[in-house]
């Protein structure tokens, strides 16, 4: 008994001012100052790339303006742009400067308003054709040639948005009206894009004159560009430009559904209608001036969307530089190859713009808008 109570005696004790040893984390090692946030860096590169995107568009401007069916050095090119006494003068500016201008600003509307009908319908594969807006142009022009006799741009420019907004109408009434979804726009838009695209055929090939008038404009080309042509369609393409950049933010709310855009404090009902003004406005002066001119508006908004998401607030002026580029550069590429004729801006594009919209959707899923 001895013996337990000594062990027990033995046994230490723990004191009041023994504390348990605590591990305590290291400090965290302070940013740099230098380092910008990730939104800043973002910001910071797309507007680098949009920085790159319009150097590459004035390259091109000027080989659309240095480069023609008939070889000129580029000496004579300038020569001729600034002289008025020059030899050249005339080829420039009646012919290549013209041509140019028209070419930046139907490019810049098809690709423009084949991003906002993508964000409006929420389908990737929308272009400015898809709710009919071409084939309504296309139709009231051929009605213009074939029965009124109207053979000029500026003639063409008011039937084509005649033609544009009346199937707008038709379409948004066929879709539903006030309570259109997306969906059944563009089941509208196809059905009468087809229908309206066989009348074109058929008062074409009854009628021999108005296919010769219209044998380049069906295709779509810039070659009849003058400065007349440029005047006229002007206007209708800076309305649908400002009309479209202004939707940019709402149709970025509208994205996240119709509920959520009246939480934002944006108006589905007025955005749709502003946004299918912009692109009547659009599609119209350029089919107008150019025809019918395919894949521009479908493919190049998939290509920036790689580069800036689906924000409209980067897309849309990417789609304003990169659109213009794409389609002058076709250009120019049908008047190199063609020589000593050429090949029409339509017919490069299609041919460019299958394989490459193959390549793109193969490659990676279609991002959706």
């Amino acid at each position: 008994m001895s013996t337990a109570v000594r062990r027990v005696a033995t046994t230490p004790e723990p004191t009041l001012d023994a504390t348990p040893t605590v591990t305590r984390p290291a400090p965290p090692v302070p940013a740099r100052e230098t380092a910008a946030p990730p939104s800043r860096r973002g910001r910071r590169a797309r507007a680098a790339g949009l920085v790159t995107a319009v150097a590459l568009l004035a390259v091109i401007v000027v080989l659309s303006i240095a480069v023609g069916a008939k070889a000129m050095p580029l000496a004579d090119v300038w020569s001729g742009l600034l002289h008025r006494d020059a030899t050249e003068y005339a080829v420039v500016h009646r012919m290549r400067l013209p041509r140019t201008l028209l070419g930046l600003l139907a490019g810049t509307a098809l690709g423009v308003a084949g991003a906002v009908m993508q964000a409006l319908t929420r389908n990737p594969l929308a272009d400015p054709g898809l709710l009919g807006i071409n084939a309504g142009a296309s139709a009231a022009v051929a009605t213009a040639a074939a029965f009124l006799g109207v053979t000029a741009v500026g003639g063409y420019v008011w039937f084509a948005l005649l033609g544009a907004a009346a199937v707008t109408a038709l379409v948004y009434t066929v879709g539903g009206g006030r309570g259109a979804t997306p969906a059944r726009l563009a089941l509208a838009g196809a059905a009468l894009n087809a229908t309206l695209y066989s009348y074109v055929s058929a008062v074409m090939l009854l009628d021999t004159a108005s296919l010769e008038r219209l044998r380049f404009w069906t295709v779509g080309s810039l070659a009849s560009a003058d400065s007349v042509t440029v005047t006229r369609v002007l206007p209708f393409i800076l309305i649908g430009l400002l009309v479209a950049l202004g939707a940019a933010r709402p149709l970025n709310a509208l994205a996240l559904g119709d509920d959520a855009a009246r939480a934002l404090g944006a108006r589905p009902a007025l955005i749709r209608a502003a946004v299918i003004v912009a692109v009547t406005l659009l599609c119209g002066a350029a089919t107008a001036a150019c025809g019918p001119i395919v894949f521009v508006g479908l493919l190049v908004p998939h290509l920036v969307r790689a580069l800036t998401g689906p924000d409209l607030r980067w897309l849309l002026p990417y789609c304003a530089v990169l659109a213009p580029a794409l389609l002058l550069g076709a250009d120019v590429l049908g008047r190199v190859l063609g020589r000593p004729g050429e090949l029409q801006v339509g017919m490069v594009t299609a041919v460019l713009g299958g394989p490459l919209f193959l390549w793109l959707v193969t490659r990676r899923p279609v991002a959706q808008p």
